[in-house]
């Protein structure tokens, strides 16, 4: 479990899709409809017809109910390094849950990173080796495979985390600090929370939850009442005082894990359009105080060199003023529209660009002066970090 998340105000974020391109429509393909509750591998090329088991019910259930359904899904994961380079101490120690009868499983990408060796752990004391699909870092999530019978899995179905609400009742299980298969139980606390991946592009959606989360729950799920997986845990918050919860976790959320499983699976990676931008939301407060144009948009602070927004002529500011202590920068593009849809902030803009794929040409309408002006870009693929 990563600590602390680095949590992201809105200056100066990097602009690039939060998930891979187009993908929703793959996703339902792949890991069954949004609004489905069972989980579902489609036969496609290249991914076997698999079909769970697995189903949640249509009421709610109690912790030790959630847990005796769900527990078998529950794996541990011990990743070894030989060079120890980027495991600490040559060893890592997550959590992660079966996803298909195929042996598809998902856990962070920080759980399994530089890793030589996976093992994955089953509640029947089996531990097999596992083989690495692919990986995303913009998400920090994983999928691995183990050769394993259809009938010793137990696929946890994945739920629509759009119908999160704050307050809803959760359950987290994993493994922390080795614990095989601990519950932990609690609420959303939060919805919407910008945490930072180890690439350091931000996650957009997360969960935040005060179930009790520790160094090993990295990758676990965090279920539902009715036992759907509406998030993968991830990070936790520590105060900067101790290394374990106090109360603050975040979780991937269940319908980024479903778009990025969707891709890996099809082709063994994940691609995010990129526009190449590093933007501010416009505030009131700075509309105001400097009589910008606009109320709403987003302010277009930098441009990245080679990137499709400088290749179709976006310019970046060059003044930096301060407001309610925030630094923005003005006299660059204004962002206001999207393929015609109104754009108010940096998560918004990211999630349209969601939408796309790397190659495709998109159109912007941006405020230049005190002039309304179209523009038409093509999306790149998302570096390797924001800073290229």
């Amino acid at each position: 479990m990563s600590s602390p998340p680095a949590l992201r105000t809105l200056g100066a974020l990097v602009v690039s899709a939060a998930l891979g391109g187009a993908v929703a429509v793959g996703a339902v393909a792949l890991l069954g409809g949004l609004d489905g509750d069972t989980t579902i591998v489609t036969e496609t090329e290249g991914s076997p017809e698999t079909r769970s088991a697995t189903t949640a019910p249509a009421r709610a259930m109690g912790v030790n109910e959630i847990y005796e359904r769900t527990a078998p899904g529950v794996v541990q994961i011990n990743s070894s390094s030989a060079s120890g380079v980027s495991l600490p101490t040559g060893r890592a120690l997550g959590s992660g849950f079966v996803v298909d009868k195929a042996g598809h499983i998902v856990t962070n990408y920080h759980v399994i990173r530089g890793a030589d060796e996976i093992r994955v752990g089953f509640s029947n004391q089996d531990s097999l080796e596992a083989e690495l699909v692919g990986t995303d870092q913009s998400t920090d999530l994983a999928v691995l495979r183990v050769d394993a019978s259809a009938t010793a899995l137990t696929p946890l179905p994945l739920g629509d985390s759009d119908k999160v609400r704050v307050g809803d009742p959760v359950v987290a299980i994993g493994n922390p600090f080795g614990l095989d298969r601990t519950v932990t139980a609690g609420i959303v606390s939060a919805l919407q929370r910008l945490i930072t991946a180890p690439n350091q592009f931000t996650i957009d959606h997360v969960i935040q939850t005060d179930a009790p989360i520790n160094h090993g729950n990295s990758g676990g799920p965090l279920l539902n009442d009715r036992g759907q997986v509406i998030g993968v845990n991830t990070q936790i918050e520590t105060g900067g005082v101790a290394g374990g919860n106090v109360g603050i976790g975040f979780a991937v959320p269940s319908n980024t894990v479903k778009d990025v499983v969707a891709q890996i699976l099809r082709n063994g990676r994940v691609d995010h359009a990129h526009l190449g931008i590093f933007g501010q939301a416009v505030t009131s407060e700075v509309a105001d105080t400097y009589n910008l144009p606009v109320e709403k948009g987003v302010l277009v602070a930098e441009v990245a060199d080679g990137s499709g927004a400088e290749k179709a002529g976006l310019e970046g500011g060059e003044t930096e003023v301060v407001v309610a202590g925030e630094t923005y920068t003005l006299g660059g593009d204004i962002i206001v529209a999207f393929e015609g849809k109104p754009i108010a902030s940096v998560e918004e803009l990211r999630d349209a660009i969601a939408q796309h794929e790397p190659g495709e040409k998109v159109r912007l309408t941006v405020v230049r002066g005190d002039k309304r002006t179209g523009v038409n870009v093509t999306l790149g693929r998302q570096p390797s970090s924001p800073q290229g």
